[in-house]
């Protein structure tokens, strides 16, 4: 059979359901494969879009996602979603046309270094130099990017080899002596960190994307409730550990709680888990957590001591490691009495230093309150995907995720523009849950071609706009660090939101009255299709609590 059409087999045989692409002239004979393979293909409006949306997808059911784009521009379209799903850990295949093998080199006609373009952000490549190496090369991206530490895997195709009729074998197995990741983790560091542990004052357990990226959400609730351990997690790891519940501090970082930075200031035992220690975690590199001692669990060696040394580091899957350290603690019966005066100290922070604001007294919305009115519309359960801005960290500290999968933003990256074809990809995944996209008027605008996919294909999402007529977050800084020299930052009244919707083939509606907006967001919700929805919010609000960038957490403002 056709090289092509052996693809289109191997991608069956992967469980691949769907695919985000873009034709083009180097990979024309993959979609032509597609006619008869019975895939499902969604056409998207830029391949920056179907990068994104195959990693919605991916982060909203744990599979692999798949984008395909063409080679030269469709290739380089793509970088931004390798770069976001190497920096964020997601598992997709990225296939890429090619000019054909006698062109390259020659700066043929939409020709571009794939392979070396990409080459810093990906977790691999292939390039493929013989059709032969087709089937094994795409069941290896597979498997490489699903295991270990996920991550995004490209396999550029030249045309001619794409057409080239092969003998077809299924690949029965996937053997790689050369990658080999560690998931076990040793038992005697987890015996160590367990009476680390049960030493421990004032400890706090970390928890990272990585906790997600493992399903190990539950294994997670299991450590931090065989004793009364505080609980924070990254912007990544929400979801992790259910947000309602009485050990839980909050998110914590450059936006997270008071509560939950404090605690990780002053802890004296600090247990990381899929975690990588960012600067947006970490502030002031050399004043965080001055008094606290490190173990880090992680997946990835790489990561261990790359930012904080780790006192007892522990590679593996969290997945396996977690039982058994909390199977390792539960045996030593520490003395639970040991903790209270640490819960007394953050009962304290968590009385004095609350998430509040100040509400508006007539009907204007402020942006925290439209995300309350979100949650209480959808009583938590729904997907929401966001852009990258001041909505992206409302979100994240009013919107109370109980369960993984449920939160799909660009934390590493901050990608503005992720949200709309992010949450396209979420509700293909997920079709029987509501998806949200919560975005700002200047994301927004990155992809909202992605409307016209949503409205051709059925998807049928909800996008809230929280509308202050600025790229706020940009707009924030300028205020407080730049004496509020605000320098192209408004983003004026353009274009009209609802006339847009309209165009793309989506309902469009606008809300700006606070008293009836938990009523008019549950309507919205239950309209067909793709919805736009333009919510008015107060202009000149700030995300508080805040760490200015380069200073340690004790030195949060507002």
């Amino acid at each position: 059979m056709r090289a092509v059409d052996a693809l289109m087999e191997c991608l069956k045989a992967e469980g691949v359901e769907v695919v985000f692409g873009l034709p083009g002239g180097a990979n024309l004979p993959t979609y032509d494969a597609f006619y008869d393979a019975g895939i499902r293909h969604i056409l998207v409006r830029h391949e920056a879009g179907g990068g994104h949306a195959a990693e919605g997808y991916a982060k909203a059911t744990g599979k692999v996602g798949v984008a395909l784009g063409t080679s030269g521009p469709g290739a380089t379209n793509l970088v931004t979603p390798i770069c976001d799903a190497m920096m964020d850990s997601v598992p997709v295949v990225f296939l890429t046309g090619q000019v054909r093998t006698e062109l390259l080199g020659t700066d043929g006609f939409q020709e571009a270094d794939t392979i070396g373009i990409t080459m810093p952000i990906v977790k691999h490549s292939f390039m493929i130099q013989h059709p032969l190496e087709i089937p094994r090369s795409l069941h290896e991206a597979f498997h490489i990017a699903r295991t270990g530490r996920p991550g995004p895997v490209v396999v550029d195709i030249p045309q001619d080899l794409s057409r080239a009729d092969i003998p077809y074998e299924p690949v029965a197995d996937v053997h790689l002596p050369g990658y080999q990741p560690t998931t076990d983790g040793n038992q005697k560091q987890i015996r160590i960190a367990a009476k680390a542990l049960a030493n421990a004052r004032r400890p706090v357990i970390y928890a990272g994307g990585g906790v997600i990226s493992a399903d190990g959400a539950a294994e997670l609730t299991e450590l931090v409730t065989s004793d009364r351990f505080p609980v924070t997690c990254t912007v990544m790891g929400l979801g992790g550990f259910p947000a309602p519940h009485p050990q839980w501090l909050g998110m914590l970082g450059m936006h997270g709680t008071r509560t939950a930075n404090y605690a990780m200031d002053e802890a004296d035992l600090i247990v990381a888990i899929g975690a990588r220690f960012d600067d947006r975690i970490t502030g002031k590199l050399s004043e965080f957590a001055p008094r606290a001692k490190f173990i880090h669990i992680d997946i990835d060696p790489a990561e261990i001591s790359k930012n904080v040394p780790a006192h007892i580091p522990i590679v593996g899957d969290a997945k396996n490691i977690l039982p058994r350290l909390t199977a390792e603690y539960r045996a030593l019966a520490a003395d639970p009495t040991r903790l209270e005066e640490w819960w007394a100290r953050i009962g304290t922070w968590q009385e004095r230093h609350p998430l509040a604001y100040e509400d508006s007294r007539d009907s204007e919305i402020k942006p925290q309150y439209m995300i309350e009115a979100l949650y209480e519309a959808t009583g938590g359960e729904a997907i929401v995907t966001s852009d990258v801005g001041q909505h992206q960290m409302w979100a994240a500290q009013y919107f109370h995720f109980s369960r993984p999968r449920r939160w799909i933003n660009s934390g590493g990256l901050g990608t503005m523009g992720f949200g709309l074809p992010a949450a396209m990809g979420a509700k293909v995944g997920c079709p029987e849950e509501t998806v949200i996209c919560i975005a700002g008027d200047g994301s927004v605008q990155m992809n909202m071609q992605e409307l016209a996919t949503c409205a051709q294909e059925g998807i049928a999402i909800k996008v809230f706009i929280m509308n202050n007529g600025y790229l706020g977050m940009v707009r924030q800084w300028q205020e407080l660090f730049w004496d509020k020299r605000y320098s192209q930052v408004d983003m004026g009244s353009w274009p009209d939101f609802v006339k847009v919707a309209g165009a793309y083939g989506a309902t469009g509606l606008r809300l700006e009255d606070k008293r009836t907006l938990v009523k008019d967001i549950q309507e919205a919700i239950a309209l067909e299709g793709p919805v736009l929805v333009d919510v008015r919010v107060t202009r000149e609000e700030n995300t508080y609590p805040m760490i200015p960038a380069g200073q340690p957490a004790r030195n949060m403002v507002g």
